[in-house]
């Protein structure tokens, strides 16, 4: 296991790591019944405390994921609920699973350039782009644009999950997503760190997303390196 980070935008380490195994659980790497590693063995894998590590299983407890036995140790319930911050987030490692992470290129609020598609309300939108992570492992970039009329976020308040994000700075639930995918060049901004070079053929994925309103709020494009990262959508 990769260990958790706690940079400006991540997520609180315990919820890190609810996250890192249920999604090892959704992709199948932790199956049913499966006895976890003692506490303080899987606490010093992922360099954290044990403390901390508790708390994430009790949150996974809560949701049915885990089940502790008293004097036996923890062991993955896997019909539980496996919805999380990154229930939408589609990509993962070849392997399977994979924390997602984002470092934040840039963050600006900009007039809609006309290759975007209809969204929103309003002329403007906040841009962020972002290089994506799963895990340690680099491999994708990604460019949203939020309608500026569902309102307005900056690098400060801003969290790895954006709709983590938006639902606690502006108060939007996004409700349901749809997602094309095909393959696209990389774009010239990509940073150095991102394997393959501008113009490349990579994995493309354009998605709008709705909260409450009529309208979609969100456009955004990713661009994955298929060597790297697959897209996964499970049926239930």
């Amino acid at each position: 296991m990769s260990q958790p980070q706690n940079s400006p935008h991540a997520l609180p380490i315990y919820v890190q790591i609810a996250e890192l195994l249920t999604r090892d659980i959704v992709a199948g790497r932790l199956i049913d019944g499966e006895r976890l590693k003692p506490e303080r063995e899987m606490a010093s894998e992922l360099g954290v405390s044990v403390g901390t590590l508790r708390k994430a299983l009790r949150d996974m407890g809560e949701k049915g994921l885990i089940e502790s036995v008293q004097g036996s140790g923890n062991y993955v319930r896997a019909g539980g609920d496996t919805g999380t911050v990154y229930a939408m987030f589609r990509l993962e490692l070849l392997d399977g699973g994979g924390l997602p992470r984002a470092n934040v290129l840039s963050l600006d609020h900009i007039d809609k350039p006309e290759d975007l598609p209809p969204f929103g309300t309003s002329q403007r939108a906040t841009r962020i782009r972002r290089l994506r992570s799963l895990n340690d492992t680099i491999m994708g970039v990604e460019e949203i644009w939020l309608d500026a009329d569902a309102g307005l976020i900056d690098s400060a308040t801003m969290s790895e999950s954006l709709y983590a994000t938006y639902r606690k700075e502006l108060g939007l639930w996004i409700q349901r997503a749809e997602d094309r995918v095909s393959l696209g060049p990389v774009p010239d901004w990509a940073p150095d760190a991102y394997v393959p070079r501008s113009g490349q053929t990579v994995g493309y994925i354009e998605r709008l997303s709705w909260a409450d309103r009529p309208k979609p709020i969100e456009f955004s494009r990713t661009w994955f390196d298929p060597a790297r990262a697959v897209y996964v959508q499970r049926l239930k």
